[in-house]
């Protein structure tokens, strides 16, 4: 670095400083400081200029102008001495008084009137910079809290997958909103038997994750006892339905995989259908819904649907934040683009096809983002390596 190059940074950070020590503490932190002030004297320079062309008439009334922009901008005390400047410049370029007493009463008049105007004002924007500074602290502290419940959500999430022979899963969730309604786990029931669950519940944020909180709880208890699906999803239902009557609803589906007989049953309460690859047909078929959505009604009537597997099928399961996902054209991604996806990744593992779908959604909407939470499940059957 140059001499002269140091010697001007240097006179750019006095500037700098001198201009902050002028400004109040929220105008100095924020925006091109050199320019309130310059508005200000710009103001008081052209309204003394037309004080002294205009002879005939006061217009001492026009420094309220760059007084107003001072007391908004400028602290307190320099303020409050650009009155005394105004005053000055109006009784030196302003037309003759008639007597001494008639330019101290004009003269004092002025003083009262501009130091009222600017005490006013200045009183309100403190009251607004106050306000200001409660509205950041508030939303600070409520980032807190939902990272704190996005951290106490996660802690329902599968932390460790399962090792179950036959068996390769891959699980993600995505959250629109820092917390999400979506919720999947995977939950050995024995050496050759896993239980899958996948649940969204209806609408977004806070309210949704609570709802979504109380759903995992409950999975978790229900699966423990060893009942079965239908069993499982009846008491599931009465209980949510207890809890917010038929205002708030889940889909969910739960399957049960077992290995040795290469089957899998499922209950799908609403949710959208999951696809499965068959690698001897090379097609995806869909698994439908086969009741309402828990929580909706106070009782349900399901119905649990037996599937025969084969080595190399690959199921998907996933939340609607997959196929709704929308281009910049309002375009959904759609089941179909998802099938696709499927099969043409079917040689890939479970880890490898769930980040290439979800790639693949965000490409999608890289032009929107995702307005909804975005869940993936990916199970691939390999029963051949048993």
């Amino acid at each position: 670095m140059t001499m002269g190059t140091f010697a001007g940074t240097h006179s750019e950070n006095i500037l700098s400083i001198t201009l902050r020590s002028f400004l109040r503490g929220d105008v100095a932190a924020t925006g091109a400081k050199w320019l309130p002030a310059t508005l200000i004297l710009a103001s008081i320079a052209a309204v003394a200029y037309a004080d002294f062309i205009v002879s005939t008439v006061s217009l001492g009334y026009l420094y309220i102008l760059p007084l107003g922009i001072s007391a908004m901008f400028l602290r307190t005390r320099i303020s409050y001495a650009l009155i005394v400047v105004c005053v000055f410049l109006h009784d030196f370029f302003g037309p003759p008084y008639t007597s001494l007493e008639a330019r101290v009463a004009h003269n004092f008049t002025a003083v009262i009137g501009f130091t009222f105007v600017v005490y006013i004002i200045q009183r309100y924007s403190k009251q607004r910079e106050q306000l200001d500074r409660t509205v950041r602290q508030q939303r600070d502290q409520l980032l807190q809290d939902v990272e704190l419940a996005a951290q106490v959500q996660r802690m329902f999430l599968p932390s460790h997958r399962p090792a179950i022979a036959g068996l390769e899963i891959a699980g993600m969730m995505q959250p629109a909103r820092g917390v999400s309604g979506d919720y999947f786990d995977y939950m050995p029931v024995n050496d050759h038997t896993l239980q899958l669950v996948i649940a969204d519940v209806a609408g977004k944020g806070v309210p949704a994750a609570l709802l979504m909180a109380a759903t995992a709880a409950a999975v978790q208890l229900e699966t423990r006892e060893k009942r079965d699906m239908l069993e499982v999803v009846n008491r599931l239902n009465a209980s949510l339905y207890s809890l917010s009557g038929s205002n708030r609803y889940v889909t969910l589906l739960l399957a049960n995989i077992d290995t040795r007989k290469q089957s899998l049953t499922y209950v799908n309460c609403g949710h959208n259908p999951a696809l499965l690859y068959r690698t001897k047909s090379r097609a995806v078929v869909t698994m439908n819904s086969s009741c309402v959505p828990i929580g909706m009604f106070d009782s349900l009537t399901c119905a649990m649907n037996p599937v025969t597997l084969a080595a190399g099928d690959v199921l998907v399961l996933y939340t609607d934040g997959v196929i709704e996902a929308e281009n910049s054209e309002g375009e959904e991604f759609g089941v179909e683009r998802l099938s696709s996806l499927i099969q043409r990744g079917y040689m890939l593992s479970s880890d490898e096809l769930m980040n290439h779908i979800l790639e693949s959604i965000a490409d999608f909407s890289r032009n929107v983002g995702f307005e909804d939470d975005v869940t993936i499940l990916v199970v691939k059957f390999k029963f051949d390596s048993m």
